[in-house]
């Protein structure tokens, strides 16, 4: 038997060290080279886009990370890849990554870098759309409302308070994502400056400001803006490809495209697959038939395409925007941004889906990837409300109320370290004497209960204004529950977006003094709380609204995907394990909530329902959708 030294083991040792040493220094270097074998991104000096000075069609989809729950990022992207997409674009929300003035969140849902790896580990590249305005029907276009705290605001210009909050947002968001770009090994190929510019067009100097914003902390990759026809002719900045956003084939746009930047590729940026929709309204669709002949053309025409959107996901929270153009008063979007888009909320294929692979299979030289496989769902069994606990009863839980001799509007209010009210409800208390005739001077932002010694009287909203009071004696409580129900996201009026009692109210033509103001934005410590320390009482008491609800949902497996559907419920927000799943309105359209499996576990799942005005005292599941009566997109 072959016996070797302690020396020649000694040696053999070395030899191996050594060589592992050089190998891993081979394979580095190899990586290197891979990675600096990069010489050229991509480029918009001819009529066509190239990468590596090879030409290069972008075929692009939309899917926000923040509308997806981080558990399902990879099973929607390998979704898209599958469809024949090679090219992923987002938004970034600002309001998410800076809830209060110098706190930042880059973490689980709002980790951006791990969704930009993730990209690249697909194979797909990245168009990053930073804002600092986003639009994307997102509360106040994902601006954080904070800013509102200054009355003198001017957001989406040079105003020194708007700059100053965007320099010190960009130092935090640009250096997270400068190593993720194209010339760094990433897969970032072009940065949108700003955001459909040309229908604000306030500041002369503000895209500029916004270009050296981007390019001064590191951005090296080709820039581009996106604008509608309407403003295009506004939106531009030198040094940036301006891009397009239409749904129906616009043949002067493109053509536009074309006399002011001749020898330049064309894009379309938003090619709107579908539409939003808002409460009160019908469920938009835009059926497969009409979409993919003006996709097959778009690329006929060699121009490059985003699907906005790809998938929509979910407005989760009190997160969804308003609409207020070319309508008399604000209208609140829903809470699924399902969005008719070929891939669902709940990440199923579509026709649409099928139709798109098919066409996109034709601009690529080898066969597309397998269908991921489909996503499976659960109709529970429904669960009956066990306790409730009265909004009066739960007040206890909310930070300390403020006394004010007018009214505050919830973004000035003390709380959240003094960066005011984002989100939810504010509940506005003051002393009575008479009866007569309650007026809100249209000061109500946006929709409020209104109570005499908590007893329901009736609405204030946009389009009722006044109230009776009824009759009483001696001092009785007047309370206004005031919701936020999404500030605009879009249009001229983004600096009037302050929410809650905006100024006076008056009873009996004389203004109302002396407020007791709590803040109820229903974050999850207030849930926890609540849960935990509140004294719930047993359904066979009869509950007062507004009032909490819960139940619990028991899951005997591995959880599934499920909607929630309230058929006896009025109006309110749904809580599953603490997490916010988003309004439920029986106006409709929509008429589920979408539950994500990852938010459930084995064995017992907490259910709290904050509700404003009625209840069956059930909760219904089901396994589909059901977002309402369709109308076509006009």
């Amino acid at each position: 038997m072959f016996r070797l030294s302690l020396k020649q083991r000694y040696c053999l040792l070395l030899c191996f060290a050594v060589g592992a040493i050089i190998a891993y220094q081979f394979t580095r270097r190899r990586h290197e080279v891979g990675r600096m074998s990069r010489t050229e991104g991509l480029i918009a000096n001819s009529s066509q886009f190239t990468l590596e000075r090879k030409p290069f069609l972008i075929l692009g989809g939309s899917i926000h990370y923040f509308r997806v729950p981080r558990a399902y990022w990879e099973d929607r992207l390998l979704k898209m890849k599958a469809c024949g997409l090679n090219t992923l674009t987002t938004y970034v929300p600002w309001n998410l990554h800076e809830p209060e003035r110098g706190v930042f969140n880059f973490e689980d849902q709002l980790d951006l870098e791990a969704y930009l790896r993730l990209a690249a580990s697909l194979g797909l590249w990245v168009i990053l759309r930073p804002g600092p305005y986003i639009c994307a029907e997102w509360d106040f276009g994902g601006l954080p409302s904070w800013l509102l705290r200054d009355h003198n605001m001017k957001v989406r210009t040079t105003y020194p308070g708007f700059t100053d909050a965007v320099n010190a947002f960009f130092n935090q968001l640009i250096k997270r994502v400068v190593p993720h770009q194209y010339s760094k090994g990433g897969p970032i190929i072009a940065v949108q400056v700003e955001n459909e510019y040309g229908s604000y067009a306030k500041d002369k100097e503000y895209m500029p400001f916004i270009k050296e914003a981007i390019l001064s902390r590191g951005i090296t990759e080709l820039l581009l803006t996106s604008d509608n026809m309407g403003g295009l002719k506004r939106g531009a900045v030198k040094g940036a490809l301006e891009t397009i956003n239409f749904q129906k084939l616009n043949q002067h746009g493109i053509t536009y495209l074309d006399e002011i930047q001749p020898h330049k590729p064309k894009m379309v940026m938003e090619f709107w697959s579908g539409w939003f929709d808002l409460w009160g309204d019908l469920h938009h669709v835009y059926t497969a038939e009409d979409m993919i002949p003006v996709v097959t053309e778009i690329l006929k025409l060699n121009m490059s395409i985003n699907l906005y959107m790809f998938h929509g996901g979910t407005n989760f929270g009190f997160m969804s925007g308003s609409l207020a153009e070319g309508i008399p008063s604000p209208k609140p979007m829903v809470t699924s941004y399902d969005y008719d888009a070929p891939l669902s909320e709940a990440g199923d294929y579509t026709t649409k889906y099928h139709l798109l692979r098919n066409l996109f299979s034709q601009y690529h030289a080898q066969p597309l990837p397998e269908l991921p496989s489909h996503q499976e769902r659960r109709a529970y069994q429904p669960v009956v409300i066990q306790q409730h606990l009265s909004l009066w009863d739960s007040l206890h839980f909310t930070d300390k109320p403020l006394k004010s001799e007018k009214p505050v509007n919830m973004e000035n209010l003390p709380v959240n370290n003094n960066n005011g009210q984002s989100y939810g409800y504010t509940l506005y208390e003051t002393t009575i004497n008479s009866q007569g005739s309650l007026n809100s001077k249209n000061n109500v932002r946006d929709r409020a209960l209104v109570f005499v010694d908590k007893h329901f009287v009736g609405v204030l909203d946009y389009k009722t204004q006044e109230l009776a009071l009824p009759d009483g004696k001696g001092k009785r409580t007047l309370s206004l529950l005031v919701e936020n129900c999404g500030r605009v996201n879009y249009g001229k009026t983004l600096d009037e977006q302050r929410k809650g009692l905006v100024g006076d109210i008056e009873l009996n033509k004389h203004p109302l003094r002396d407020f007791i103001i709590r803040s109820l934005d229903m974050k999850p410590g207030f849930v926890n709380r609540l849960e935990s320390g509140g004294h719930w009482m047993s359904m066979r008491q009869r509950p007062s609204f507004p009032g909490f609800f819960q139940a619990r949902l028991y899951v005997n497996s591995f959880p599934k995907d499920t909607f929630i559907k309230l058929p006896g419920w009025s109006k309110g927000v749904v809580f599953i394990n603490g997490k916010n799943l988003g309004r439920y309105w029986s106006i409709g359209p929509q008429q589920t909530l979408y539950v994500p499996s990852p938010w459930l576990h084995r064995g017992d799942n907490q259910v709290i329902v904050f509700e404003e005005q009625e209840t069956d005292g059930k909760i219904l599941f089901t396994s589909s959708p059901d977002y309402g009566m369709t109308v076509d997109v006009q």
